[in-house]
């Protein structure tokens, strides 16, 4: 075997193990927790077994959906300005829906922190063309005029859309 072949046999472990890793930080722990035994239930389960999704889960699973969205299109959209087919006005259409969706993407994560600065244990903001779409988890059924004052005021000073509309979730 010369050295070549050595390297291609080395570069293509190290992408196995690469991959591997990959996989298990994607679909999470490989491992087995010996208390879920306990319970008698397998880990495949034929039942069509409903669970009530509580808000915490709610929130995370909502910014997981919104965030893996916003990566296939800006990924569809890079591809599309680096492919040398592309014409120049469609590649300057292409940037300009890239940078919305980059500026977006980051109002949206400011927003969220900016509310949880605010004292807003929990909440998801989502903006679409010219509107804004917050939910805020709460323990009380209405906000005071106070709160919703403070959200709109945050969301125009990060994007200055007037477009504003506030949801609860408990």
């Amino acid at each position: 075997m010369n050295k070549k072949q050595s390297g291609i046999i080395v570069t293509l472990v190290v992408l196995i193990v690469f991959a591997g890793y990959l996989a298990t930080k994607v679909n999470g722990p490989l491992y087995v927790n010996d208390s879920d035994f306990s319970n008698e239930k397998s880990a495949i389960s034929l039942k069509d077994t409903k669970t009530a999704s509580t808000p915490s889960t709610y929130f995370v699973e909502a910014k997981l959906s919104r965030n893996q969205d916003n990566d296939k299109t800006l990924q569809t959209i890079k591809t599309l300005i680096d492919d040398a087919n592309t014409p120049t006005d469609q590649k300057k259409v292409a940037s300009k829906q890239y940078l919305n969706i980059s500026m977006a993407a980051q109002n949206q994560s400011d927003i969220e922190l900016a509310l949880k600065a605010q004292g807003f244990e929990e909440s998801m903001c989502s903006i679409v063309n010219d509107k804004v779409q917050v939910v805020i988890k709460t323990d009380k059924k209405q906000l005071t005029d106070e709160q919703l004052r403070s959200i709109k005021d945050i969301v125009m000073s990060k994007t200055k859309l007037e477009k504003i509309e506030v949801k609860i979730k408990q």
